[in-house]
């Protein structure tokens, strides 16, 4: 056990069936908290996370959802309210890489997809999990979980890179208009972790090696790092922590622009 600092909340964390959001729910319930784990195509990623949490000695509970579908994320949080609690602490996580493709390549599908899976449904959540906190007395915590990539275009990830920018003042706009709600909101703007995202990273050293140049502490976080960013923003040390960027990236942005 840990210093238990989200002892009896219950946080909905979005994608928790691998990589930062299974860290992050695994995190959370070690420090007292009760997880709603989802994914929308690996159940036994999201069966693991769920086994890791009881073992921490919390509820945990699976549910697949498209968090694309207003319904059924209302229906997810009708869920959590049902066999967990009213959610405190939001993570908007689950979401979609890049397509690789240039702009006028695009087909206007893929163009949707990005947006609706990386900005319309975390927009979706906080809805629900706005409305389900009025008329309690409980504190609330949201955290999106954005990128680097809020502030650093890349070419052929235009979708990421306009979704990330807009996920990033989404909460900004949601500080305004929750301050005086007794609910706080922040991202964490990852660089480079070791998830599935950066598969072929993973697989192979040379590759990882490579890439970590442009980091000035050349390494690529951990999915556990972010996570611990996470439980750091759901707790009490944090409450004054409102409408802000906490960037996890090993300095990776203050290397922009070096040696031009």
């Amino acid at each position: 056990m840990r210093n238990q600092r989200l002892r009896n909340q219950t946080a909905v964390v979005t994608g928790s069936d691998s990589g930062i959001g299974q860290a992050t729910a695994m995190a959370f319930a070690q420090e007292g908290a009760d997880v709603m784990v989802t994914y929308l195509h690996d159940q036994q990623g999201a069966e693991h996370t769920r086994q890791a949490v009881e073992q921490a000695g919390r509820r945990a509970v699976v549910v697949q959802f498209d968090q694309r579908d207003p319904d059924q994320v209302a229906q997810l949080f009708q869920i959590t309210r049902e066999q967990l609690d009213t959610p405190t602490i939001l993570v908007n996580n689950a979401g979609i890489d890049s397509t690789g493709q240039y702009v006028k390549d695009m087909p206007i599908e893929d163009w949707d997809n990005e947006l609706k899976t990386n900005l319309y449904g975390p927009f979706f959540c906080c809805q629900q999990f706005i409305r389900g906190l009025e008329g309690t007395d409980k504190h609330g915590v949201i955290i999106n979980i954005t990128s680097v990539h809020q502030e650093i275009p890349r070419a052929g990830a235009a979708g990421y890179d306009v979704v990330k920018g807009g996920l990033k003042n989404l909460t900004t706009t949601l500080a305004l208009e929750l301050a005086e709600k007794n609910i706080n909101v922040n991202n964490i703007a990852p660089g480079m972790v070791l998830t599935p995202f950066n598969q072929q990273a993973m697989d192979d050293p040379k590759v990882r090696e490579q890439q970590v140049q442009s980091i000035p502490m050349k390494r690529a976080a951990e999915p556990e790092e972010i996570a611990k960013a996470a439980v750091f923003l759901a707790s009490e040390d944090a409450r004054y922590i409102h409408g802000t960027t906490l960037v996890v990236d090993g300095a990776l942005m203050l290397f922009q622009g070096q040696g031009a």
